[in-house]
């Protein structure tokens, strides 16, 4: 027999090595001819790495001992990295030597381990710096694009998207050169809301790749899988179904190899899907997905989408007690300012369970005592207002957003301030001040958030910023003109060029402070060019065309208003005369009386003149007398007999 160890040196002196069970043979006999063969163990790890077969790699890892451990932390980092115990295959890469951890090969897997891990910054960053160092010469500039281009997009997905310099944002000829670049860049228009943009990206990926001489068609039908499963989305989105349906019928569940890819078809399916009258059928063809796990596991705004489809399913099919408890168990649980922003929406499942699906005042009432044992549940907030809205109350809706807010800015833990400005919150506030006309509350809202993000390193809303900055630079209050200036310096020094923030800080500190927007003047459009082509005297002699102001929604009158109705006119109404009226004659001065209190009434009948004769205007005034009581038991008063009939007695009829 021949020396295993001899033959192992053979086969891995050849040029390329397609058998890896081959190799993974020979390093066995070579390590049962010699347990303390280095070599063999290292080759072994290697083959079953090949073979995908990580478990087993960690394993033989672990039996080589402490030497061989230390010689293979880039394979065992790889192994964990692949059966998803992404902590500790970061740990094992931070324990890498210097020099091993330095090399293009272990900072792509560390990369690929942060990008698994939801630390898209972190990966980014790496990435960015292969591509710094002449990645041509490498052979991985095109790997280094398409990881970037995908990191990317997660930054945008994961509301990250400020981080990314303007440049790469842009489209780009060279992301149509290859599928893999135009879908990922697709991916990211999809998480900017681009859909329009993102459906042209995937047309082009989905012709690159049918295109493509270098795949087989089997690997061409793998590629093209997930490019129609993102397409057949972003044409739903569109509403185009007819189009998506016909993709649609291109997709077998069977055929795709990936389980998030797998999942996210499912998905499509059942929405695509007429079953809509049938949430149990649809229920029961969600669950054929099955549970995802290891590095099969969504990324975390793929799993809360899903999650809120199968809350949506078990509303139709009225299980709202087990959806309020489920979804009051992790809101409940969420205590960082972070949490409460990610679980927001489940309020709004929330509420919809606990009200069983009413609206209007009904589900006002249902849902406010939730409020108060909920008090930092943003989703149950705004649904609240959402309500109030829908029957034209904004005044309640204000009042209870002002309490939540000014408890956040009360509160102890400091990061809660993130939650009390963050866009969405300050974006309904304004929109609610805007609808009571409260211009002064709308500015100073702007200005207290624009304040807060200006004081963070990194701002999380450009948006913000920009709508703070052009509010308060509308204001004649220097105080305020001042803080847009500085809104505008914060916008200006992010990467990117954005010409509205240089136009704002021209604006603000074109007469206070002129070298400072002297840089600025370059990258804006000439006023002469903008001036072009329009008549100033035509314009002046048609006059100014003032705006409307807006009115507040509330009934309480301005003072402003009162002066004004005291100088309209009044209208005089015309007097209104009897029909039996004649001039020169007295009206009865007993007209205001009732009829039967008049000195003219006679009323009809025998019972009516005994009642007229009681009463005391014109009738018999009755008299009375005091008897004394026998023993001095007091005294009564009694009527006072009268003449007449009254004194004769009635003769008995006879027997």
């Amino acid at each position: 027999m021949s020396n295993p160890a001899a033959a192992l040196a053979s086969l891995l002196r050849a040029a390329t090595v397609q058998d890896h069970d081959e190799v993974l043979k020979l390093a066995n006999a070579a390590i049962r001819a010699s347990k303390g063969d280095a070599d063999a163990q290292h080759t072994r790890v290697v083959a079953l790495l090949k073979l995908d077969r990580f478990d087993d790699a960690l394993r033989a890892i672990a039996e080589g001992g402490h030497a061989l451990e230390a010689e293979c932390v880039l394979e065992k980092a790889y192994a964990l990295y692949k059966t998803g115990h992404l902590q500790e295959a970061r740990d094992t890469a931070e324990k890498a030597p210097a020099a091993q951890a330095t090399s293009r090969p272990f900072r792509h897997l560390r990369a690929q381990i942060a990008y698994r891990a939801e630390n898209f910054s972190d990966a980014a960053s790496i990435y960015h710096g292969l591509a710094s160092e002449k990645a041509s010469l490498h052979g991985d500039e095109n790997d280094i694009k398409i990881n970037l281009l995908a990191t990317n997009a997660q930054l945008e997905w994961a509301g990250l998207g400020h981080r990314i310099d303007d440049g790469e944002r842009q489209p780009s000829r060279v992301n149509l050169e290859s599928f893999e670049t135009a879908y990922n860049a697709a991916c990211a228009h999809i998480a900017r809301a681009e859909l329009a943009k993102a459906s042209v990206f995937l047309k082009r990926a989905r012709d690159l790749c049918e295109a493509s001489e270098d795949l087989s068609p089997e690997e061409k039908k793998t590629e093209l899988l997930p490019i129609i499963v993102q397409h057949i989305y972003v044409l739903s989105q569109l509403g185009k179904n007819s189009e998506a349906l016909v993709l649609q019928k291109l997709v077998v569940q069977s055929d795709i190899l990936e389980a998030p890819t797998r999942a996210v078809a499912q998905n499509n399916q059942i929405a695509l899907a007429e079953t809509e009258g049938n949430p149990y059928l649809t229920q029961r063809v969600a669950e054929l997905a099955g549970k995802l796990s290891g590095n099969d596991k969504l990324f975390g705004y793929q799993q809360s989408v899903l999650r809120r489809n199968k809350y949506a399913l078990d509303l139709q099919m009225q299980k709202f007690q087990g959806t309020d408890s489920l979804t009051n168990d992790q809101i409940l649980s969420a205590s960082t300012p972070t949490a409460v922003l990610d679980v927001a929406p489940l309020g709004v499942i929330s509420a919809a369970a606990r009200t069983q699906m009413e609206k209007g005042k009904a589900a006002i009432r249902k849902i406010l005592p939730m409020l108060e044992k909920r008090p930092n549940d943003v989703g149950l907030l705004l649904t609240i207002v959402q309500l109030y809205v829908q029957i034209r109350k904004p005044g309640p809706a204000l009042a209870i957003l002002e309490i939540f807010l000014n408890r956040l800015e009360t509160t102890t833990n400091t990061d809660y301030a993130d939650v009390r400005f963050s866009p969405g919150l300050v974006a309904t506030t304004v929109a609610l001040y805007r609808l009571q006309g409260r211009q002064n509350s709308i500015r100073a809202e702007l200005a207290r958030a624009s304040a807060h993000w200006r004081s963070k390193p990194e701002s999380a809303s450009t948006s913000l910023l920009r709508a703070a900055g052009v509010e308060l630079l509308r204001s004649s209050i220097p105080e305020d003109v001042a803080a847009a200036g500085a809104t505008f310096e914060k916008l200006v020094a992010q990467p990117g060029q954005d010409n509205t923030a240089a136009a704002g800080l021209v604006a603000s500190f074109a007469t206070r402070d002129y070298a400072k927007v002297e840089p600025y003047l370059q990258k804006l459009t000439p006023v002469e060019r903008l001036t072009a082509g329009i008549n100033v005297e035509a314009l002046i002699d048609a006059g100014v065309c003032s705006v409307a102001s807006l009115t507040p929604t509330t009934k309480k009158r301005t003072a402003a208003d009162e002066p004004e109705k005291e100088k309209a006119i009044k209208r005089r109404r015309k007097k209104r005369l009897p029909k039996d009226y004649e001039e020169g004659k007295l009206p009865d001065p007993e007209r205001w009386l009732p009829l039967r209190d008049r000195s003219t009434y006679r009323p009809k009948g025998k019972k009516g003149k005994k009642r007229a004769q009681e009463v005391t205007q014109g009738g018999v005034i009755k008299e009375e007398e005091t008897l004394e009581l026998v023993g001095g038991a007091g005294a009564v008063k009694v009527e006072k007999a009268t003449g007449g009939q009254g004194g004769k007695k009635k003769k008995k009829g006879k027997k």
